[in-house]
């Protein structure tokens, strides 16, 4: 059976059992799993977060199929069930199939989907542009670039995609974490590619801990990582002989990357802070990364080279290292530093969630308990939204073991165990009612860690009335 022959089965099946046709994302993941893709093939693919597929639409889907196929339908046996439904004539006949499909009713209830002509058979063209009150998305990881549940914070974007098609540009993305990082990469590297740029998009936290063993080793792994993306590692052995390791992954960026291709080249390195603790690596590495922006400074015939490559750095944690000021990549080029949401900003989210007209004072009062952290805010309208607790209900057991945030705060009270210096000056800053003064080691790494920001007499106090509440009890 051919997946467009599946497809109209499904699609039908489900017209039945719900009344609606599949989505966009519903037959993504229908499609790619026909292929035989896993959830992290699919993501990468197609812009979405792993976690958002596997844990939130994937279940979902197969929930929704299971109740139309009358069994049990999961990612691996679908197929077979399906076949099971057209052998048993439980499917649609051609007749209910050729009415279903019919161009007027091919609505989906987040794009229009209509037929078009390729060869002698049909395929199904659809629009992915985001819209106002979609389903809502579980706020896990990456922001997908067709998702209607991004917010601008202008004048960021506009910054960074103009910074992102400068030759040789360079831009730090820091804040810390769930603030909205990945997903300003994700477009940022989405502008470039707009503009006839390739892109490569690499994140530290998948490296092994092997990776980390020496700079050689370290550095091999990032060739091959950006090679084997750009499909030029035939000649990376050639290079890993006699030179020093930073010389040959010049060398190889320079030769084989670089003077093959005829478009700019845009990498992005997420979670460059794991490469921290590594004193060595990241010295050296660093190091490396500040020398090819300024090859592209030189104006030799090199530097119309090193025009091309563009680097996009996301980090949560401060650079604590100490770098050379002429040899350090974190005090040149564009630098973005992610704040929380505004009310305006809030309200612009809340507006995208279909049934919650919240009045200011039903805004506000969510912000008086988590500011405007992006995720804290996201993941209380995602439940309200679904009826699982009402505003009221979630502000009282917010702070608690039971509120819908507990998995966060547990994860913050793990990070602190293993510090306890910052166990006791985090204790200070909860139960003052007033901004107070910290040393600067306590002070800089709570606020790496998003617990803290600063005032404007470099006081700290907590980062919102959630993370009071909560560590007042467990850090007592």
């Amino acid at each position: 059976m051919e997946f467009e022959t599946a497809f109209k089965i499904l699609d039908a099946a489900v017209l039945a059992q719900t009344q609606r046709h599949l989505k966009d994302i519903e037959v993504t993941i229908l499609r790619n799993s026909w292929q035989g893709k896993k959830y992290g093939e699919i993501a990468q693919i197609h812009g979405y977060t792993t976690e958002y597929l596997q844990h939130d639409v994937g279940p979902k889907l197969w929930q929704m199929l299971s109740a139309a196929f009358g069994e049990k339908v999961s990612k691996k046996n679908f197929q077979a069930a399906l076949e099971r439904q057209r052998l048993s004539g439980s499917a649609a006949s051609p007749k209910q199939l050729e009415a279903i499909l019919q161009p007027q009713n091919l609505m989906s209830s987040d794009s229009q989907v209509k037929k078009g002509s390729k060869g002698n058979g049909e395929v199904l063209l659809t629009n992915e542009q985001p819209q106002l009150n979609a389903e809502v998305e579980f706020p896990v990881g990456q922001v997908p670039l067709t998702s209607s549940f991004y917010v601008e914070r202008p004048p960021i974007e506009d910054l960074c995609f103009q910074e992102i098609l400068q030759p040789g540009a360079l831009i730090r993305i820091k804040a810390s974490k769930q603030m909205g990082k990945t997903s300003l990469m994700a477009r940022t590297l989405d502008e470039a590619r707009k503009h006839g740029c390739q892109t490569v998009a690499l994140s530290f936290h998948l490296a092994d801990k092997a990776v980390f063993t020496s700079l050689d080793t370290f550095l091999r792994w990032f060739c091959e990582s950006v090679g084997r993306k750009l499909k030029q590692l035939h000649q990376l052995d050639d290079y890993w002989s006699i030179y020093g390791s930073k010389d040959k992954t010049t060398a190889y960026f320079e030769e084989c990357l670089l003077e093959e291709i005829d478009s700019p080249l845009v990498i992005s390195l997420d979670g460059v802070d794991r490469i921290f603790p590594h004193r060595d690596i990241a010295e050296d590495f660093f190091n490396l990364l500040r020398a090819w922006y300024e090859y592209a400074k030189y104006g030799d015939r090199s530097s119309e080279l090193w025009k091309k490559l563009r680097l996009v750095l996301v980090h949560s944690k401060e650079v604590y290292i100490p770098l050379n000021i002429n040899q350090s990549p974190f005090n040149v080029g564009l630098s973005i530093e992610l704040q929380e949401f505004n009310q305006e900003q809030v309200q612009i989210l809340v507006a995208c969630h279909q049934g919650l007209n919240w009045t200011d004072t039903q805004v506000k009062k969510l912000m008086d308990m988590v500011g405007g952290h992006p995720y804290l805010v996201r993941l209380a309208l995602y439940h309200v939204q679904h009826q699982d607790i009402t505003l009221e209900q979630l502000l009282q057991t917010a702070p608690t073991e039971a509120g819908i945030y507990s998995d966060h705060l547990r994860g913050h009270l793990c990070n602190l165990d293993d510090h306890p210096s910052l166990v006791a000056a985090f204790s200070q800053v909860v139960k003052s009612l007033v901004p107070i003064e910290l040393d600067s080691e306590s002070a800089f790494k709570l606020h790496s860690m998003g617990l803290v920001v600063y005032c404007n007499d470099n006081k700290v106090m907590p980062r919102c009335n959630l993370y009071r509440q909560y560590f007042q009890h467990r850090l007592s």
